[in-house]
């Protein structure tokens, strides 16, 4: 009986580009334009100059493009650069049933390999298909065990699809494509303690340049076991505690493409406090007065306190803060990039309401709702309760709210005709060569 690593491995090289549906290649293409949105809007962030100031010295050949920076390296650092970028803001896609963040380290992979060979659209967005599947059967296949116990699963699952994706373009056969996947899982890292720092960012980047990586080397001859996934020192008994859903993992492989469950962000932060920072705003747009507002609680699901219960110092840590989520709703009313700035988080107002809120755990409350009690200063109670945010899978954003989205993160980069190239990948299926999108969003 074949392994199910082998059967992964087979199914990714028997698939056709012809054989993907309109629908699929429908939210292939939303995903790839919300991702190079989040890509060029953090791609002047202070980490990016970090790492090429620290990275850069050690790079090979600068042939390769990296998204919305003049320099360029070689592609290994390309690939890590543009993951980092299109995750620093958190405002990157998210498939609720694992907590994955699946197009980061997929399409980084790929834009910076496109950037140095040539790849026809049909191509590229075939292999980020395939890719993204397998990045979400891994992750629905491993949760909750796998992110539980403390795995950022963006990095440590994202590497597969990386390995996946670069590994169809290079034409690898089942045999290459196993080792590919082999060598993913024995790179696999990625803790959630780096949450609220540049390290998180740094989990879509190395799974990027290790997936692409990955595939390079299988095509040499690197060998690895044959059962990455499921073997008995592999990937879910080591990072898992053994869990891997066999059967939903093989259901409809190689047919049916999991994209109906991604969802795309309105706020750049943790997915799990959005519905707080809907319901609050829209509190505030209520007339509620900020000044008269002696105490706030919120009645959240448990994870929202396991994955947001920081009190912030910094942008990056008011990202994971349910407590930041509330002030800025009821003192701002919004939740943009500028709410989850350094500056915001030590502005007064902001940081003397944080100290108001109060996150109380509920497991009647839903993953994606809240409940909001205020308390103004002469005893008045203000109840609210928010069963769904906008951004989740039963209120999606529209095409108009991503192209929204991604003009509103790229608008102030330099020398770039970004209406051009936010048509360009809409359609990027048609591109004779995505390179030269790539180079275009330098």
């Amino acid at each position: 009986m074949d392994s199910l690593s082998s059967t992964l491995a087979r199914a990714i090289v028997s698939s056709r580009a012809e054989d993907l549906n309109e629908a699929t290649l429908v939210e292939a293409r939303r995903a790839l334009v919300n991702y190079l949105g989040c890509a060029l809007g953090g791609a002047g962030h202070p980490a990016m100059d970090i790492a090429l100031r620290a990275l850069g010295q050690f790079s090979g050949p600068k042939n390769a493009a990296v998204l919305g920076r003049r320099e360029e390296t070689d592609m290994s650092l390309a690939a890590f650069l543009n993951g980092i970028s299109s995750h620093v803001h958190d405002y990157d896609d998210t498939t609720p049933s694992n907590y994955i963040h699946p197009t980061s380290p997929v399409a980084s992979a790929l834009f910076a390999y496109a950037s140095v060979r040539p790849v026809s659209g049909r191509d590229f967005i075939h292999a980020f298909v395939l890719g993204f599947d397998t990045v979400t059967r891994i992750g629905d296949a491993t949760y909750p065990a796998h992110y539980k116990v403390g795995w950022h699963s963006t990095g440590s699952i994202g590497i597969f699809g990386a390995a996946v994706a670069i590994g169809r373009l290079l034409g690898l056969d089942e045999k290459g494509m196993l080792w590919a996947l082999g060598l993913a899982a024995t790179q696999s890292s990625g803790i959630r303690d780096n949450f609220g720092s540049m390290a998180k960012a740094f989990h879509p980047g190395d799974a990027a340049r290790g997936g692409l990586q990955a595939a390079f080397l299988a095509r040499e001859g690197f060998t690895t076991g044959t059962t990455p996934l499921e073997g008995p020192r592999g990937f879910a008994a080591v990072t898992a505690g053994g869990q891997f859903d066999h059967t939903g993992f093989l259901d409809r492989l190689g047919t049916h493409f999991r994209f109906e469950g991604n969802t795309y962000k309105p706020y750049p932060c943790g997915i799990v406090i959005h519905p707080t920072i809907e319901l609050c705003s829209s509190i505030h747009a209520e007339g509620v007065d900020p000044a008269r507002i002696a105490d706030v609680e919120c009645r959240v699901a448990p994870l929202v306190r396991d994955l947001c219960d920081q009190r912030p110092d910094s942008g990056l840590q008011g990202k994971f803060s349910i407590y930041h989520a509330a002030a800025i709703g009821l003192v701002r009313g919004r939740g943009g990039l500028d709410e989850f700035t350094d500056e915001a988080v030590a502005d007064p107002e902001l940081s003397s309401m944080r100290g108001k809120v109060r996150a109380t755990p509920d497991p009647s409350i839903g993953e994606d709702a809240v409940k909001v009690i205020v308390r103004l200063d002469d005893g008045q109670e203000i109840e609210r309760f928010l069963e769904g945010s906008l951004g989740n899978l039963r209120c999606p954003l529209s095409d108009a709210q991503l192209a929204e989205k991604f003009l509103g993160q790229t608008q102030g980069i330099a020398g770039a005709d970004i209406h051009a190239l936010l048509a360009r990948c809409w359609r990027i299926d048609d591109e004779q060569d995505v390179g030269d999108l790539a180079r275009s969003a330098r």
